[in-house]
């Protein structure tokens, strides 16, 4: 039904995704997955083989920034993201009125330097009870430890505005708009133990001029990242993200 494929020059490593039906209406993809083993194996293949009905069971994890959260649980509720979201969690109580109009259990856990770990604690038991099969930080602010960055890796998305490493700390966008920014843009990014700086699933910028204000600035900034974190949800969800190193591939 469907077919891309890239072979990487740099690494010699080939890359496929294949979307197709089956004629014989009791196989299931276990039996699939059984019969393809032999040939993997035989050939050395990294693979994976999901239903297309399958919906990977998806945490959002959120701080005091709601809007790329409410994009997400909004294309969710109309359908176009095919993904189940059994839990919300976040280091505050600001969007719990937003879980709850969804329907999506809120779990708080507060976050101090001394609960830290407890808190990590707590997040890997919600991701294993209620198997998790990916990990979305939509706009959540706190740094996950090398641990969690690890056993989370490969199945962890970011999100983060363009102006780093330009434009730390608080208030970024003040920042950019004092130094006559022109583009503001946004960058979806699996999570590793180097802040900021794993594989790019995608990328996108608006442009801007000297009469934005600094509200305008930030509204920018909040549409391009919500689109941004949305098509990077998609595509992994979809199975059209592999990684490459420290690089994806993105066959859509």
């Amino acid at each position: 039904m469907e077919s891309q494929q890239y072979g990487d020059p740099e690494t010699g490593r080939f890359f496929m995704r294949v979307h197709f039906e089956t004629s014989r209406p009791a196989v299931s993809a276990e039996s699939l997955r059984s019969d393809f083993e032999p040939v993997a194996s035989d050939f050395a293949m990294h693979w994976e083989l999901w239903s297309a009905g399958a919906r990977y069971r998806t945490l959002i994890m959120v701080s005091r920034s709601g809007h790329c959260l409410n994009d997400l649980l909004y294309r969710w509720g109309t359908g176009s993201l095919k993904v189940d979201i059994p839990a919300i969690v976040s280091n505050h109580l600001d969007f719990k009125h937003l879980a709850d109009s969804y329907g999506v259990r809120f779990h708080h856990i507060p976050v101090t330097a001394d609960t830290r770990a407890d808190a990590e604690k707590q997040l890997l038991e919600l991701v294993e009870d209620l198997e998790i099969d990916l990990v979305v930080l939509a706009r959540y602010m706190q740094v996950l430890s090398e641990q969690v960055c690890r056993r989370l890796s490969g199945r962890a998305i970011n999100i983060h505005h363009s102006f780093l490493p330009s434009f730390r700390g608080a208030k970024p966008y003040h920042q950019a708009h004092a130094h006559g920014v022109k583009l503001i843009g946004a960058t979806a990014h699996y999570v590793t133990p180097d802040l900021d700086e794993g594989p790019i699933i995608e990328q996108d910028v608006a442009r801007v001029d000297h009469g934005f204000t600094v509200d305008e600035l930030v509204a920018t900034g909040r549409d391009v990242e919500s689109r941004v974190l949305s098509r990077a949800v998609r595509w992994h969800s979809e199975t059209r993200v592999m990684l490459n190193g420290n690089k994806v591939v993105v066959l859509r």
